[in-house]
């Protein structure tokens, strides 16, 4: 892979890394995921699909999932580790879901981009 698009990949990496930092989710995915974006959860959970296809659903996932929020408390992002055209970073939050306690919630992020956008996310947890 040429400089030039590990350097792209690397901007973008940063890029959503700032967006998740101020928990500013909604936007990220609103100006870096592809149209065909696709978002895999390690399972099925109630109310949620193990994957989910398009950039209108996978919005629609985090609506959902913020919905759900009570209240953040933190977010921490490890920097990036880049690889070709893929990224991962340990997302670490600290909140209370509604009707639940206070938790942290750790989980590995990892993104492929392709003509500089975000073309699918997956999550460990």
């Amino acid at each position: 892979m040429s400089p030039g698009k590990t350097g792209n990949v690397e901007a973008i990496a940063n890029k959503l890394r700032e967006y998740c930092v101020k928990g500013d989710f909604t936007d990220a995915q609103k100006a870096m995921y592809a149209d065909d974006v696709v978002s895999t959860e390690p399972e099925e959970m109630k109310g949620f699909s193990k994957e989910t296809k398009g950039k209108k659903a996978v919005a629609d996932k985090m609506d959902k999932w913020l919905s759900s929020v009570d209240k953040v408390h933190r977010v921490d992002v490890s920097e990036p580790q880049i690889a070709g055209n893929a990224f991962s970073f340990v997302l670490q939050m600290d909140l209370t879901m509604k009707g639940q306690e206070r938790m942290s919630m750790p989980e590995i992020c990892v993104y492929t981009v392709k003509d500089g956008k975000v073309v699918s996310e997956q999550f460990f947890w």
